[in-house]
């Protein structure tokens, strides 16, 4: 090959190589905010005393920098869904994001945290929703100064995507805590799936009035079928405990209504609702198609015969962390989050997500 022709297929190469990673390309919306509990939480509960911490190995065993608060061996499904969007760097937690890095968004996802302000008192100090959305506020405040007036944030705001992720503690927390809680004396599964609705869409139409846009609603996963509930049930560790899921499930129902009803509501608002719970029902019944050896047991932290709920600080866990669906008794694996994430952001199903994934989202 001449000296020039090899000139030439150097740099296809590279071309292919840059369009294909898209190294230096923009992301696909200028900033991505998240809210929710210990799902996405990246160290928001580092700094506050709180029993729902994760900022210790073996947690983030698999990630880059290792343990930065994130419950899970490496990377979380909106971490993914970060990366899917183009965005190079990981958005930072609010606990930490300074300066100009809130112009790519901010992390409030705090472990243990609930629609409801009670939700997961018994584990410490957490931040509720409101309080995620209170600090959201501060965080527009900082963005006016940045960006020179009101008018200019609301517009950037409005082409961002907002990523909410909450209720999963208001039942792992609350309303099946009997013995910290009075909801589920005080309340039917019905009435309260309908009490937390109207607490969330309360706190969804201040994110609105505060430039939100493009909102993404994750449903609650099948609580009943994580390895803590598989543990806790007395049954044979392998069946999902229906009325967990049931409960769940009139949850889910009210919170894809309020997506239709949000979207008729509030002009210029794009709500979307990511079926978390068949998603995850699917990799369950179709494990070895993605690649998961082991659906009822977490990699560290929880067995067939044992409640522990998180890893023990400096636990060693198993060493084919891909093969697992569960990380803990709880979260996913980074493997599991990258299904998750994946799909949330690319429907592999129609049902996947209503009435369209983030990909389109994030498109308009």
């Amino acid at each position: 090959m001449a000296y020039g022709e090899f000139i030439i297929v150097v740099l296809i190469v590279c071309l292919w190589s840059i369009t294909t990673t898209g190294v230096g390309a923009e992301p696909q919306v200028p900033c991505f905010f998240s809210f929710g509990d210990s799902l996405v939480d990246n160290g928001n509960n580092n700094r506050i005393s709180s029993i729902a911490r994760a900022d210790y190995r073996p947690y983030g065993i698999d990630f880059p920098t290792g343990p930065t608060g994130r419950f899970s061996n490496g990377k979380t499904a909106v971490d993914v869904i970060g990366e899917l969007l183009g965005f190079d760097g990981y958005i930072p937690p609010y606990a930490t994001a300074r300066g100009q890095d809130i112009l790519m968004g901010v992390n409030y996802a705090s472990a243990a945290a609930g629609i409801r302000e009670e939700t997961g008192q018994q584990l410490g100090a957490r931040i509720t929703f409101r309080g995620q959305v209170q600090n959201y506020q501060r965080t527009v405040s900082q963005l006016i100064n940045l960006l020179g007036d009101e008018n200019t944030t609301a517009n950037y705001l409005s082409k961002c995507i907002y990523s909410i992720g909450m209720g999963s503690n208001d039942y792992l927390n609350n309303y099946f805590k009997p013995l910290f809680y009075s909801s589920s004396r005080n309340y039917t599964p019905k009435q309260y799936a309908n009490v937390l609705i109207q607490a969330y869409a309360q706190q969804l139409k201040v994110l609105y009035n505060y430039g939100a846009r493009k909102m993404v609603l994750f449903g609650i996963g099948p609580i009943g079928c994580s390895p803590n509930a598989l543990a806790q049930s007395g049954g044979d560790g392998r069946t999902c405990v229906a009325r967990i899921n049931s409960a769940n499930q009139l949850f889910n129902n009210g919170l894809k209504s309020l997506v239709d009803q949000l979207n008729n509501q509030l002009p210029d608002a794009n709500f979307i609702y990511i079926n978390a719970y068949d998603i995850f029902q699917d990799i369950i019944s179709n494990a070895s198609s993605y690649g998961f050896r082991v659906t009822d047991a977490g990699c560290c932290g929880t067995g067939r015969n044992n409640g522990q709920i998180t890893c023990l600080p400096l636990q060693a866990p198993c060493m084919n962390r891909d093969e697992f669906l569960f990380w803990d008794a709880f979260h996913p694996t980074e493997a599991g989050n990258s299904v998750i994430g994946g799909r949330a952001y690319s429907a592999q199903y129609e049902s996947d997500a209503y009435p369209f994934d983030i990909r389109s989202l994030a498109q308009m």
